[in-house]
């Protein structure tokens, strides 16, 4: 049998395995149920990648997201490995392709979201394979009391009902030890061998500073290195905002979010790693399978929605190994700001029943029906008809997903929906007086039947492609049809599918869950406080504080240069060299405001500011009307 190591240098080209690469991949070549708990960019994909190489059979590997489903079969093909992600791109006629390819041995991976299992085609065709190894990447998803919980995860274990000869092995960069106990009830390991590297990253700097003025000392910061990095934001409003605030101060930069389209993803994500616009202005939307080594630095300029994030996140830096920084920037208001959102966010008990009983009324279910079938689901239009708020009614959808009464696929197929709302006659009335539209009407027709009697999906590219127009411009003229009331067009961004699992019972199906929902409730208000005593306490090194949160408690050293542990360090500051340095900048130039001179100067700001006093009341310096420094 061909060994681990040939294998890395034959499609890796790498001589050694980092530690403790080798010793899962033993476990998994010996059949052994296994946990993988590896920092960000600890090489987490070898584990089961390579054993499947080795071994004959189909490796299925489940994943939260498309994007990164996408990146790892392109990187497996470069390699000159075949590998085929099933999503909701693949047509009928080629998901059939890649199972029969899967089958024959063409291909040695199958990557799946954990939403497709619950596909009869696919678990029949899953059925039809010689099946090695199943893979769960980011199985801290799994885990309700994890950041990142996913109902559809829970539905993992049916591989295990139709190939319980394969074993598991299951990877994350972050756990808690609650979040490790959920993953090996959840997922049903038989005593898994848990491997757990230290998240200990030496050439991590962490700094968090509490400023006023934070896009200001954003500048600051990024001035003094043009080195790739990423800045994350809140919103994506902010994302914009701050992207075009860094360009007017010739700091390139490009901006991404969850609502942007494919193409601008793309367009953003080659800029950044390019390296033509260095500095990637991003939401958390920006996250997994992000795999650039040089990375100097990440900044946070809201707080992160758990210490896990936060790991994950600054994780992004320094894979290379070289000295790296993780900047927060935040203020009162900032806090404030991050309070504020959890509070709005919140599916209390009583959010939870009206938003229940509002769903029963918008399908017109009465008490004791239980309809079996799919509902079309469009959140805005549902919460702008009750007069709800958007972002704690999706929590409680989420909610009533995770308790089995409802199941909220938000990704049925991605596909926009369409359906003409006026007669033959009408319809032709309108083209006799918008001539300009009469191509793309007949296009439309010729290519989707029944577009008259049902919502029928289309496909805006292929569209696009078919009438030689832009896909932005295949949307306006959809838009202009719906404004015009010719048709109803409903962008896949808004559609989801909906469908009730139990008979119309609000108050004993709620008066049954709601002790789970305060609990669960309690756990996020718990991440909150913990990313605010994270943030707030200025005695525990940076390192220490997230070492000891993770359940690291051995060998634990403070890292001696984050901001908590350069404030305790006893060292004589020479003012007389930062002073010098400040009266050699008057030589080019009359005058300077505070900013600009710290900016300049690679000294502590704090210690910058007593000196540039210290010149003040020496009458070194003196300060002109419009508060600029000016040497005497």
């Amino acid at each position: 049998m061909v060994s681990p190591e040939e294998i890395l240098k034959e499609y890796w080209n790498f001589d050694t395995f980092r530690k403790p690469q080798k010793e899962i991949i033993e476990s998994v070549l010996q059949d052994q149920d296994v946990i993988a708990l590896l920092p960000t960019g600890g090489g987490k994909s070898l584990c089961f990648q390579i054993p499947t190489l080795i071994n004959n059979g189909v490796c299925i590997v489940i994943s939260p997201l498309i994007a990164l489903m996408n990146d790892q079969v392109d990187n497996l093909k470069k390699k000159g490995i075949n590998a085929i992600a099933i999503t909701s791109k693949l047509s009928f006629d080629d998901t059939i392709t890649a199972f029969d390819n899967l089958k024959f041995g063409s291909y040695k991976f199958l990557y799946l979201s954990p939403e497709k299992l619950q596909s009869e085609l696919i678990l029949g065709k899953i059925k039809q394979l010689d099946v090695s190894l199943i893979a769960v990447d980011e199985a801290h998803c799994i885990s309700e009391w994890g950041h990142d919980f996913r109902p559809s995860y829970l539905k993992i274990n049916v591989l295990q009902e139709i190939k319980p000869r394969a074993n598991i092995i299951a990877l994350t960069a972050s756990a808690t030890p609650l979040v490790l106990q959920d993953i090996i009830e959840n997922l049903n390991l038989n005593q898994p061998v848990v491997f757990k590297k230290s998240f200990f990253r030496d050439n991590i700097t962490y700094q968090i500073k509490n400023t006023e003025d934070i896009l200001g000392k954003l500048l600051q910061i990024l001035q003094k290195n043009n080195e790739p990095a990423i800045v994350y934001v809140g919103t994506r409003k902010a994302s914009v905002n701050i992207s075009n605030y860094l360009n007017k101060n010739n700091i390139q930069s490009s901006y991404y979010h969850g609502g942007l389209s494919f193409d601008e993803k793309e367009k953003a994500f080659e800029n950044w790693i390019s390296e033509k616009k260095p500095i990637m202005v991003a939401t958390n939307a920006f996250g997994m399978g992000i795999d650039k080594a040089n990375v100097r630095m990440v900044i946070h300029l809201n707080l992160p929605y758990s210490v896990e994030n936060y790991l994950q996140e600054t994780g992004r830096a320094g894979r290379d190994g070289k000295e790296s920084f993780a900047f927060l920037l935040y203020n009162n208001n900032t806090i404030l700001d991050f309070k504020n959102i959890f509070t709005k966010g919140i599916a209390s008990v009583d959010i939870c029943k009206d938003v229940y009983i509002d769903l029963n009324k918008y399908y017109q279910i009465s008490p004791g029906e239980l309809f079996e079938k799919k509902y079309l689901f469009n959140l805005q239009e549902f919460c702008s008809v009750y007069q709800l708020p958007i972002l704690s009614t999706f929590n409680a959808l989420t909610t009533l997903e995770i308790e089995n009464i409802i199941e909220f696929d938000q990704n049925i197929n991605k596909k926009s929906i369409v359906k003409i709302k006026i007669d033959n006659n009408s319809l032709f009335t309108y083209l006799d007086q918008n001539i300009n539209l009469d191509k793309f009407i007949k296009l439309l027709l010729r290519n989707y039947g029944g577009i008259f009697e049902q919502f029928t999906p289309i496909n805006e590219y292929y569209l696009a492609k078919k009438s030689q127009k832009r896909k932005a411009d295949v949307v306006a003229i959809l838009n202009q049809l719906h404004k015009d009331e010719i048709l109803i067009y409903k962008s896949y961004k808004n559609i989801s599918e909906l469908q009730f699992l139990v008979p119309r019972e609000e108050n004993f199906i709620i008066n049954r869950i709601s002790k789970n929902i305060n609990t669960r409730n309690n756990l996020k208000l718990n991440k909150v406080k913990e990313v605010i005593n994270f943030i707030e306490n200025k005695t525990v090194c940076r390192s220490l504080q997230l070492l000891q949160y993770f359940g690291e408690t051995e060998n634990l050293e403070p890292c001696d240069k984050c901001d908590i542990c350069l404030k305790n360090r006893k060292i004589d500051i020479d003012y007389q060299i930062i002073a010098d340095n400040i009266l050699d900048l008057f030589k080019d130039k009359d005058t300077f405001n505070s900013k600009e001179i710290v900016s300049k100067l690679n000294y502590d700001e704090e210690n910058t500011l007593k000196t540039l006093q210290f010149l003040l009341d020496k009458n070194t310096l003196g300060l002109t009307l419009q508060n600029k420094f000016i040497k005497l």
